[in-house]
């Protein structure tokens, strides 16, 4: 089964937060992270009350529905038990069609966010049996059938039409993001010939729509399956089937905020049809469209995008540059490649020295085209192309202009195929900044629910996504829940991800609100920063390898104020530096309330640049505080930074997170550079190494310092020294049975005490070889006639009023064995060659 396109539902720029008192009294048991694993049934009829059971885990002390978009008000909850929750839903007639988001949120936490689809028509439920074609349920026309596809299951649903009517049958299979779920979807006859079949349409991603014009009266059998005839007991669906406009495409698919614009629907099996839209002063990039005539309204709708160009449709024929469809840029050219053969050229002016972004939506806007974009000068010579970009099927490109006139654009399918369905939309516009936030995951492939504690604090990693421009950000809440306020220094040019921290007053009121944390360029000289809010998807789906294959995406961030616990953390600022290439050990503290003794597991929310952290670190059970080791490199970024730290722990039945206040960190240049000279010590024998010493940073008293790296079996002595010290020596011993060989990772650890701290270096590195012996001295051999005298052997090395380094005995070595040889080491026997 293909990987999603897109995988991302309808959501409106604003939020809507439904709540209402429990109708029961919760259990006091204090039952963090609630999960919800799904709600059933998996949608409802606009326009009626709904009743729905939400299953899942730690549920028993819910308090409300969190719902994201407008349109359902919850009519009653009750909590039945810690496993299931109670809802009576009240969906309002003009209610937009589609995905509904909904989290639980309980007196100490926030629910996972599940699915609720909104539909047009009246709810069937599937009865079994009906899985052979023979026996299949009876239904009327213009219902929304729900069932389950279990392991080789078929289900089958007959309904009448007359002659003429329209049959469509769209399902909501991998859309409802219960499980992976691939539906096939098929219209047949009374004599079972398939009249429409469909398995996945780009339209609706891996879900499926089949239409047909009844071609006689009398009955008609929708057949439901998974592709490949797979199913569990989580393969949910909704078919909806009835007489409604169901087209594959749009043109234009995009349009003004708050304009009126006038758009054809292609791709209905009753023919093509235009309507007219007000569309929405404001918007986001998941709006769309529903086509609507006066037998119904299409279940699922059309993505249409919300920009300020002005639009240009296509002109029939276009298919070289001599007919290409002209418009002055920025512009959006939109179109449909009717034909295999088709392909549509536009043409626009441009000016020396633009940087003009060639944007091309066609799978992106659920279309079946998978393009190939093609940049031509005047003269039709190409400039440039391109296929895929940007993880999606669809094209981009940035244009340089070099030079005034006229340029022609080439939009083509990438296998020459074409048809009602292939419609595109290609966007011309100058290069302008953006920005895109998202939340960084603790956990893998785990959402972070934000979920702050009275009195506590919840830890939040944002990255930012700058597009064509740098700088420094800024952070601000907005429709923060009520005592709630944020803690950020922003995030500085040279990084992409920023601490954010939320503080719940102890005060604060348990509930939950929509709110959005946002960045801006932080430049006061900008009168018009860039600016950017948190997007998080959610992935529901997961496929090999835990690829995300279906996510939904939500503008805004659900919040949730909950009941105190009985932890909070503190980090113990350090009085002293970290250097680099030093190390650190930060203390954490935790104050406990009550009877709670829980093992905290502690960790840093984020490295400076340079520097790394222990992780797995935990405050033991009914202990308060633990350290966490800190390593900075030695290019470590050298400033003062802010650092808190994230804890969890299980409280009552789930865990919960809280985070400390932050604290400054300084990492510090090191306070001296060490330069190792070259030392060789035999087995069984002493030398001395020598380190010279440069103090970069004077401090006061002495500093320790140990050689470390030696080989085993090869020993030193700790030392200490003070700011005046130039030179370090070290008596380094190696045993007889030491391990010959050439170690070159020695390095010192240096301890310099400020404020009653330590302040540690580690300095590196210098190079130790341990040798073995020369052989011992054998008795001379008589000379022969001749034959040159023996080598003498060397004479004692003089006593040296100074230290001699390695290099200098070196050469008094090699000195002594010239004159010892008496200036005839080149002689060669009588008779020699």
């Amino acid at each position: 089964m293909p990987a999603a396109n897109g995988g991302t539902m309808t959501v409106r720029p604003f939020a809507f937060l439904t709540a209402i008192a429990i109708t029961c009294s919760a259990a006091s048991t204090f039952a963090a992270s609630p999960v919800l694993s799904n709600i059933i049934p998996r949608g409802g009829q606009r326009g009626i009350e709904v009743e729905v059971v939400l299953n899942g885990q730690r549920l028993d002390d819910a308090q409300e529905l969190m719902i994201y978009e407008p349109g359902i008000e919850v009519a009653e909850l009750a909590v039945v038990n810690d496993k299931q929750v109670k809802a009576k839903l009240k969906i309002a007639a003009d209610c937009t069609l589609g995905t509904k988001h909904i989290r639980v949120r309980t007196a100490s936490g926030l629910s996972d966010l599940r699915t609720f689809r909104v539909g047009a028509l009246p709810a069937v439920a599937e009865k079994e049996p009906n899985s052979e074609f023979a026996k299949p349920q009876e239904i009327a026309n213009n219902v929304t059938v729900e069932g389950i596809i279990q392991n080789e299951d078929v289900d089958h649903f007959i309904v009448e039409a007359k002659k003429g009517e329209r049959i469509t049958a769209e399902i909501e299979g991998i859309r409802l993001g219960d499980t992976m779920f691939d539906p096939y979807v098929a219209i047949l006859n009374e004599a079972r010939f398939e009249l429409a079949t469909s398995d996945d349409a780009a339209l609706i991603w891996q879900d499926g729509v089949a239409s047909i014009i009844a071609p006689a009266d009398g009955k008609y059998v929708v057949q439901i399956r998974e592709s490949s005839y797979g199913g569990n007991g989580a393969s949910h669906y909704r078919c909806h089937i009835g007489s409604y406009p169901r087209p594959l495409a749009i043109v234009p698919a995009g349009g003004k905020p708050g304009t009126k614009v006038q758009v054809r629907f292609l791709g209905d099996i009753a023919g093509e049809f235009t309507r007219e839209f007000d569309l929405p002063a404001t918007g986001g990039p998941d709006y769309e469209v529903f086509p609507q005539d006066d037998r119904g309204i299409a279940p699922s709708g059309m993505q249409f995008r919300l920009t300020n160009l002005e639009n240009s449709i296509e002109v029939e024929p276009n298919e070289n540059i001599q007919q290409a469809t002209k418009a002055a840029a920025p512009v959006a050219f939109n179109g449909v490649l009717a034909t295999k053969t088709d392909a549509d050229f536009f043409g626009f002016t441009a000016t020396k020295g633009q940087n003009i972004d060639i944007h091309v939506y066609a799978r992106r806007i659920r279309s079946e085209l998978d393009p190939l974009l093609v940049l031509y000068n005047a003269q039709g010579g190409a400039i440039a192309s391109n296929d895929d970009a940007n993880g999606t099927p669809d094209c981009y490109l940035r244009f340089a202009v070099p030079a005034d006139g006229e340029y022609f654009l080439e939009v083509r399918d990438h296998l020459h195929r074409g048809g009602d369905a292939f419609h595109y939309r290609v966007e011309l516009e100058p290069v302008a900044p953006s920005l895109l936030l998202g939340v960084n995951e603790f956990v893998q492939y785990v959402e972070p629910h934000v979920v702050i504690a009275q009195g506590n604090r919840f830890p939040l990693l944002i990255n930012a996504n700058r597009q064509n421009f740098g700088g420094p950000l800024a952070f601000k809440g907005d429709n923060l829940p009520p005592g709630v306020t944020i803690e950020s220094f922003g995030m500085s040019a040279d990084q992409n991800v920023a601490q954010v921290i939320l503080y719940a007053a102890p005060d604060a009121a348990v509930g939950g609100k929509f709110g959005q944390l946002i960045a801006s360029l932080d430049d006061a000289n900008n009168a018009n920063p860039p600016t950017g809010q948190v997007r998080l998807p959610t992935v529901l789906i997961r496929g090999n390898n835990n690829t995300p294959f279906w996510t939904e995406r939500t503008n805004s961030l659900a919040m949730a104020v909950a009941q105190k616990v009985p932890f909070t953390l503190q980090i113990v600022e350090p009085k002293v530096p970290l250097v680099q290439g030093g190390q650190m050990s930060l203390k954490v503290v935790a104050t406990r309330e009550g009877e709670f003794k829980a093992p905290i597991k502690i960790e840093l929310l984020l490295n400076p640049n340079g520097m790394n952290s222990s992780r797995e670190i935990s405050i033991a059970e009914g202990q308060t505080e633990a350290t966490i080791a800190l390593n900075a490199a030695g290019n470590a970024q050298a400033k003062e930074h802010k650092i808190a730290v994230r804890g969890e722990a299980t409280v009552g039945s789930g865990p919960v997170t809280v985070c400390s206040p932050f604290v400054n960190l300084r990492i510090a240049e090191s306070y001296m550079k060490f330069t190792y000279e070259a030392a060789a010590v035999e087995l069984g024998a002493e030398t001395e190494l020598v380190v010279k010493v440069e103090n970069a940073k004077p401090f006061e008293g002495n500093a320790t310092v140990q050689l470390l790296g030696l080989p085993n079996k090869v020993t030193t002595t700790a030392a200490e020294f003070n700011k005046e010290t130039k030179e370090l020596i070290f008596k380094v011993k190696a045993e007889a049975d030491a391990n010959p060989g050439n170690n070159k990772s020695l390095f010192c650890q240096v301890v310099v005490t400020e404020n009653g701290e330590p302040i540690i270096h580690n300095l590196g590195t210098g190079a130790i070889r341990v040798d073995k012996p020369l052989p011992p001295k054998v008795a001379p051999m008589p000379v022969a006639q001749g034959q040159p005298a023996p080598m003498p052997a060397p004479q004692p090395v003089p006593a040296q009023a100074k230290r001699l380094t390695r290099l200098e005995q070196l050469r008094l070595e090699q000195k002594q064995r010239v004159e010892g040889q008496g200036g005839a080491a080149e002689t060669k026997p009588a008779g020699g060659n």
